[in-house]
């Protein structure tokens, strides 16, 4: 499966571990959520790094504790219908400040990728090859932005402001994460 990741295509470092598979010492792995909080001592004692594939009909809450340890979220998308995985993202990056890798899994559609990315995404897991080429290129299709987000890029409102107080003619780019 293809993985877009800061607007590249590029091969996932991450083994995906069942629940009752062995973790490598030295790889970097992901676990499903039941397992990170049933053993999350040892997966965190581990050399390489740690991920969470975390379900969205699960609280975000229970995740916290983890959040230092852990250095990826692969928020689930079951259907592209169900947009709990946004809340749980924008949950993530603005309210615990989790500034590790943030990945949507499952069904990701092209057409939901710039809202992805403003909800705090900068990975996805796409289904079908030819919508990796797709996602990388939306990402650099807007520069600016009316509604904040959790991208941390500055909305237009904050841009002309900035550029009022300082006597800018043209605010530049800023991403604030």
């Amino acid at each position: 499966m293809p993985l877009v990741k800061d607007g590249q295509i590029v091969s996932d470092p991450y083994l995906r571990v069942l629940d009752d598979a062995p973790a490598p010492d030295d790889t970097a792995a992901i676990v499903p959520a039941a397992r990170l909080l049933a053993d999350a001592g040892e997966l965190t004692r581990r050399a390489g790094p740690i991920g969470v594939l975390w379900p969205n009909d699960q609280t975000i809450s229970e995740l916290e504790p983890y959040l230092d340890k852990v250095a990826l979220v692969a928020l689930v998308f079951p259907n592209f219908r169900d947009g709990r995985a946004y809340s749980q993202a924008r949950i993530l990056r603005e309210r615990y400040q989790f500034r590790g890798e943030l990945r949507a899994t499952g069904q990701v559609l092209r057409d939901q990728f710039l809202f992805l990315v403003r909800a705090g995404f900068d990975s996805f897991e796409v289904v079908k090859p030819a919508d990796a080429q797709a996602f990388k290129d939306a990402i650099h299709r807007y520069s600016v932005f009316y509604q904040p987000a959790a991208d941390g890029q500055l909305s237009a409102f904050r841009r002309r402001a900035i550029a009022h107080r300082t006597g800018a003619a043209s605010p530049s780019v800023e991403r604030v994460r």
